[in-house]
């Protein structure tokens, strides 16, 4: 097991989870490139799942896939993963199925949730005179451009908190 994923596994709360968990509404205005039957997981549990890994230190897709079958399925039911309605059990998807999905999702629609929620994290901020800079990292995923579409591209933040006004 990943280092990163120790440390969620042992840890009543973690902050990449937190910050997952509050990106799933903004992640439901990305359209689903997935065919309408064989749907067994939510579009937004799978990006909520990406984007904690990526939270949690997973540079690659094969890390994230790794990252979500290795999670512990508390943590995969709050990103808003469904347990089976027969055996009560929290399925995880495959790898190869996030690998797909990332590679056929749609990067402006994803970078408008994204960026949703940057200014929705934010906009307390401006309210309270407490000021949280972001910084944004960003990564190309290799061998993820095909012709016809754009490369997919993931991003994490660090988030910082300072106090005004002194």
């Amino acid at each position: 097991m990943p280092v990163a994923l120790e440390h969620l596994a042992h840890a009543p709360s973690s902050e990449p989870l937190i910050d997952a968990a509050g990106l799933r509404p903004f992640l439901d205005a990305v359209p689903d490139p997935r065919d309408r039957r064989g749907r067994r997981h939510p579009l937004s549990a799978l990006l909520a799942a990406a984007a904690a890994a990526v939270l949690a230190g997973a540079r690659s897709l094969a890390a994230i896939g790794e990252w979500i079958t290795d999670a512990p399925r508390w943590a995969v039911h709050v990103l808003g993963f469904t347990p089976d309605p027969l055996t009560g059990q929290v399925v995880v998807p495959h790898p190869a199925t996030v690998h797909r999905l990332l590679a056929r999702l749609d990067g402006t629609a994803l970078d408008a949730a994204i960026g949703a929620f940057l200014s929705a994290w934010t906009a307390p901020a401006r309210e309270t005179g407490t000021l949280r800079p972001i910084t944004v990292d960003g990564k190309t995923v290799r061998g993820s451009r095909p012709r016809t579409t754009a490369a997919v591209c993931l991003l994490s933040k660090e988030p910082r908190v300072f106090r005004t006004g002194t």
